[in-house]
This record gives structure tokens, sequence and C-alpha cells, in this order.
């Protein structure tokens, strides 16, 4: 070792730091700063740890879920189910003020809980949703707050590619943890929901109810419509949940299930192609290459971390800091959080979560619960510039008239605040985590 190991450990992530700064792919600046600092510190044995790492990674049976919930995302997304449902419950909740933001919420969370994504709720709101928004005079902010907010309900909602990660870096049952996820996010998007409501009936210029001519709908239509498009997503979202809920089937075994009911789901709706397999395919094949290969940089990026005692320094360091227990879970929050401004969570969750859970288990806290909280922390900075992915996605997609900084930016600083209010009631009650999980198998 040509010096100590602080000193390599600086080096390690000050080459992390450096790399993402001049916008080098992420996997690659791990495992190039990897590569360096371990051979510097360990000589020619960190490169049998190197290939341990990359099979390890490659023999984790639950990361193949991550494949088969890609590829039923992508399918759901191509099937127009979005958009059937959006169409559907903009009927039903229009009437309101506010309605056609609630019918947003509304679908991200059903879309959520049937992809696992971020991205494609946002970007098919952004499409569909948004003009339509605009075009019934509802305030721009609001809308593009909206869409954002929901959208990132995705990587917190079961079936979330990041709690299928997450579960084996820090030793936990991906199916409990997807029990655990269920009820905050359903917490976060009834806040928006109530937001939206409060906001819209002290000002309601911001999001005007539809006139009674744009819902001259007969009732044996609208019932029809919110029947075909909400029954056959709602049976996809129970085929994926309910078998991993009642034991029938391991998330791996649920993830196959909903990818081919994805696919009937296109059929049904009559989007079902060879174009669209073949599109589906070559996506999921991108997508899932892109997080698995990052996935096994972060182990190689960790395991090098933890070879040159990175581990024993950063657990001794927290648990010797003045500030008790629940001062340090809160400053792995804001960890989680700062991490969040400048990486996805796919770099953030191999990378942190190995280091964090010792000295968790240190200090007595339950696991699900914490994970819990770190995902939230991580969900609120996804709305938080410079990386904001669901800023920059909505941005893309947006008519030329929106603006980054006077909607789409206003538009989320009142989410923002009603994450960290969600943040808060899931520290204070752990049991709202928990009690679902509790339930799972009885």
């Amino acid at each position: 070792m040509i010096a100590s190991p602080e000193v390599l450990l600086c080096i390690l992530f000050g080459g992390l730091i450096l790399g993402l700064a001049t916008g080098f792919p992420v996997a690659f600046v791990m495992l190039g700063s990897s590569l360096i600092v371990g051979f510097l510190g360990a000589g020619d044995a960190f490169f049998h740890m190197l290939v341990l790492r990359f099979f390890e990674t490659m023999h984790n049976y639950i990361l193949v879920a991550i494949i088969l919930f890609v590829f039923m995302g992508i399918m759901l997304e191509r099937s127009g189910a979005a958009e059937k449902l959006f169409s559907s419950l903009h009927l039903l909740l229009g009437g309101l003020r506010g309605g056609l933001a609630l019918a947003v919420v509304a679908v991200c969370t059903i879309m959520a809980a049937a992809t696992g994504i971020m991205g494609a709720p946002v970007i098919i709101m952004g499409l569909f949703a948004l003009p339509h928004m605009l075009s019934r005079n509802y305030d721009p902010a609001l809308s593009c707050g909206t869409i954002c907010a929901g959208g990132t309900l995705g990587i917190l909602i079961p079936p979330s590619i990041m709690l299928i990660v997450y579960g084996p870096m820090a030793g936990l049952s991906v199916g409990r943890l997807f029990m655990a996820a269920v009820v905050p996010g359903l917490i976060l998007a009834g806040l928006y929901a109530l937001y939206i409501v409060l906001l819209c009936f002290f000002k309601p210029e911001l999001g005007p109810a539809l006139s009674k001519e744009d819902r001259q709908v007969p009732v044996g239509k609208k019932l029809l419509m919110v029947l075909t498009s909400l029954v056959p997503t709602l049976l996809l979202i129970v085929s994926v949940l309910g078998t991993i809920f009642f034991g029938v089937a391991a998330p791996t075994e649920a993830a196959a299930v909903g990818a081919f009911v994805s696919v009937l789901l296109a059929w049904a709706y009559g989007n079902l192609s060879w174009k669209t397999m073949k599109d589906a395919f070559i996506q999921t094949t991108i997508v899932s290459s892109m997080v698995l290969l990052i996935v096994a940089a972060a182990f190689v990026f960790t395991g090098t971390f933890m070879l040159l005692g990175g581990g024993f320094i950063v657990k001794e360091l927290l648990l010797n800091l003045p500030v008790g227990p629940w001062g340090i879970l809160i400053i792995m929050m804001a960890v989680f959080f700062a991490f969040g401004l400048f990486m996805e969570w796919v770099g953030i969750v191999p990378i942190l979560v190995p280091i964090f859970t010792p000295v968790l288990e240190q200090l007595g806290f339950d696991p699900l619960w914490t994970a819990m909280l770190f995902c939230v922390a991580m969900q609120t900075s996804f709305l938080t510039p410079p990386m904001a992915p669901a800023l920059f996605y909505i941005k893309g997609v947006a008519p030329p008239q929106i603006q980054f900084g006077p909607h789409i930016i206003r538009g989320v600083l009142p989410f923002i605040g009603i994450q960290i209010l969600g943040l808060a009631l899931l520290a204070a009650w752990p049991d709202l985590v928990l009690w679902l999980p509790d339930m799972m198998f009885r």
C-alpha cells in the first residue's frame, strides 16, 4: 500500500465526484476509480475481489426481476393504458376544482404500481395530460408540479426497480420491502391530492372545474370507460403484488407473471404487434443493461471501499458523533438526499446502503423503516435541481410555452415541502411502514 487508507479513500471518492462532474457515465466512473485505488491499495488481491464481486452480481437471482419488471413497464406504456386511465378519470373528477390534477395523481399512482419506473408516467402525462390541462386554463406551475411529483412515485411504490436493488444490498427481503413501500407511497399520493384540493378551493382560478359541456357524457359510456381502463390495470397490479403479499410467488416469479399479463393487456387494448414486441425487447435490453452494469460497478466500488477499511472508518465516525441515534439517522438521510442531487438512484443505493447498514444495525433501528426513510429522501431529491430527472423529463415533452424556472421549478416547490411532511410522518410513526409487511402470510 503506497498511501494510508484514509488518503486512498479520499482519492476514491474524489475520483467519483470529479468523474461525475465531467459528465462521464457513472458506471465507468465507479469502475475506473475503483480499479486505480484498489490496485494502489491492495495490489493483485484487488483483481481477485473484482472477479468475485462481478460474479456475485451475476448470480443474484432476485436481480432477474429487474429485467422482467422493466419489460412489464415498457409494455404497459405501449399498451395505451395510461391514456385510457386519464381519459376516464378526468371525466369522473373533472367536475371538481383541480379535478384534472387529481386525475393525474391517480393515474401516476396506478401506473407507479403497474410499472415500477419513474420516467414513463412523467413522459406520458407530459405528452397527454399537460396540453389537456393547459387548454382548460390550469395554472402551468400546478400542472407541471403535479405531473413531476406524481411521476416520482414510480421509484417508491412497488414493484419499484429501486427496491429490487435495495434488498440485496441491505440483506432484506424484496417482498417485505415492496409491502413496506405501499402505505408510504399512498400517503404521499394522498398528501398531493389534499394539497391540490385545498389550493384549488381557495384559488379556483388555478384549477377550474370542467364545464358541463365537457362532461356531457352518458353515464353508461362513462362507466364503461372506467371499467375498461381501470379494471385491467388493477388486475395486473393484483397479479404482481397480491401473489407476493400472500406468499404465492417470490418477486422474481411475480415479475414474470406481470410481464405476461402486460402482454395480454396490450393485446386487449389492440396495441400488440411484432413491432411493439420488438421495440419493447430492445428498450428492455438497453434499460436493464444500464441498470445492471451500474449495479455491478457499484458492487466493485463498495468492495474497494470495504477492502480499504472504509466501512470501519465510517462506522466509527458516525457512532462517535455527539448527536445521538436520531441525529445520526438524520445525517444519513441528508447524505442520501445530497447524493440524489447529483446521481441517479441506481448509483446511490449500491454505494450507500452497504456502508450505512452496519451502522443502522448498531443503532438498533428497524431496517425496513429506515429503508423507506432513505427512499423517500432520494425521491425528494429527484424533484430538486441540479439532477432532478423528473423536471428534465417533463421539459423535454412540454409545449413550448412552458418555461423551466417560472413553471416547472416553481411548480415542484410545494411538492418538495409535501415530501418533507410525508418523511416526517413516516419518521414519527414507524408503524405506517411496518404494519403491512407484518401482515404478510398471516
